[in-house]
């Protein structure tokens, strides 16, 4: 299974925003990239359990647990020589999907502000204080086509707003069972590069960068497009402010597609389509029945709510305005299928209660099951048992192992666009 090993030699360092259990930092070091600080901090509440599950794995050294604001407050106010977040390499995060829009301040020499609390303006405050090389962040796909009144605005906001720090973007909407992993989480893979360390050149050509030669490209490999096929070229105008405004004004489709590069002020984009890989089925990362505790099997009584939640319903429902409309909901496997890639695991994955989002599978025996904490973790390509400790002698509930499970990533997709990231920071270095 896998494991975690810090690298010996690193090539690089990286700094973990929204750390989580630490799914960034070990597919990272994997190929020499050494995490150098990290912040995980939840608001409004006591219990720091993500935080303390990464200290528990990866010891306190660089590790921050408090508001990131502050923590950048503190960092840009102490100037270049701060010691707060050092300087790295590389900038790594998943951030959640909120409003990114921008107003004018109201003295406008002061320039422009995007909301207070939206965890973005976090990352592109570290990125223009820091300056890094380069950038590697992951989003729910919905990021492409927020909000539901113009769509795609925010994406347009985050590339104009990296872009003018003078950063190249690259995108890519990933479902990772389609890349080999045993999951089928889809998310947007976002990497960032310095213009003046990794120029494009001259023969920047949008195609073959988004099919051949583009980080992502490299990393996940997808078909060529048919010939004679152009990308959708979109010119982005204004200050953020302007974009806010005008970005597909009552726009229903979002012109943004799973796949593309930003360069000064335009983004290129088409849909990609991955090479062919080879399944991973659910039942190889199965903990054999014999080992399954008494608590994961669902009892017979509770089967109909199963089944019942599970199942296909259309009702009639009163919106708050009065207006009456018809909810629908389609049918879900029941149990799920174990001979296929998992459905993406949510928060909410754990407890004993009849759910219709969890997974329920049915065991050799023809028993059913839910899923336990350790099988959640290797759909995500965690080490076995990682988020089973809080601290030394404090063990972390089956449902609060769920919840860092629902919101983690799939290290494996990490570890493939890590190597590339590598790769090249190795080649820019032998070049000086």
């Amino acid at each position: 299974m896998t494991t975690y090993k810090e690298p010996v030699s690193p090539i690089g360092t990286v700094a973990e925003l929204f750390a989580g259990v630490g799914g960034f930092r070990i597919g990272l070091a994997r190929h020499g990239w050494k995490t150098v600080f990290s912040n995980q901090w939840e608001p409004s509440t006591k219990a720091q359990h993500a935080s303390d599950c990464y200290v528990f794995n990866f010891g306190s050294d660089g590790h921050s647990n408090e508001d990131i604001e502050k923590v950048l407050d503190d960092h840009i106010k102490a100037g270049k020589k701060s010691t707060v977040v050092p300087k790295t390499t590389l900038v790594v995060g998943g951030f959640p999907c909120q409003d990114y829009s921008v107003a004018k301040t109201a003295n406008v020499a002061r320039g422009l502000v995007g909301k207070k609390g939206v965890l973005w303006w976090q990352i592109h405050r570290l990125i223009a204080a820091n300056r890094p090389p380069m950038a590697l962040l992951e989003n729910v796909d919905r990021l492409l086509k927020s909000p539901a009144s113009q769509r795609g605005r925010d994406f347009a906001i985050m590339l104009a707003s990296l872009g003018d720090l003078g950063y190249s973007v690259e995108w890519r909407v990933v479902n990772a069972a389609e890349y080999g992993f045993p999951q089928r989480r889809r998310r947007v893979f976002i990497v960032a590069r310095d213009l003046k360390v990794f120029p494009l050149g001259k023969g920047f050509e949008p195609t073959e960068f988004l099919t051949k030669n583009g980080v992502l490209a490299r990393a996940l490999r997808v078909q060529p497009l048919p010939q004679g096929t152009e990308v959708v070229s979109i010119q982005l105008t204004g200050d953020l402010a302007e974009i806010t405004e005008n970005f597909d004004f009552k726009g229903k489709v979002s012109p943004f597609r799973n796949g593309g590069i930003y360069v000064d002020r335009v983004a290129y984009t088409h849909k990609l389509t991955p090479t062919i890989h080879a399944k991973k089925p659910l039942e190889g990362f199965l903990v054999a029945e014999k080992d399954v505790p008494e608590a994961f099997f669902v009892k017979e009584d509770a089967l109909t709510e199963w089944k019942r939640l599970k199942d296909a319903k259309k009702a009639e429902r009163t919106h708050s305005s009065g207006a009456t409309y018809t909810y629908s909901e389609g049918k879900m496997s029941f149990p799920d299928p174990i001979t296929e890639p998992a459905r993406t695991i949510l928060t909410g994955e754990g407890g004993s209660s009849a759910s219709r989002f969890k997974h329920i599978i049915q065991t050799p025996s023809g028993r059913y099951r839910r899923l336990m904490p350790i099988e959640l973790e290797r759909l995500n390509g965690f080490p076995d048992d990682w988020t089973r400790w809080l601290s030394k002698g404090v063990e972390a509930s089956d449902v609060r192992r769920a919840f860092f499970m629902g919101n983690a990533l799939v290290v494996g997709v990490v570890d493939r666009i890590g190597k590339v990231l590598a790769d090249d920071w190795v080649a820019h270095n032998a070049k000086r």
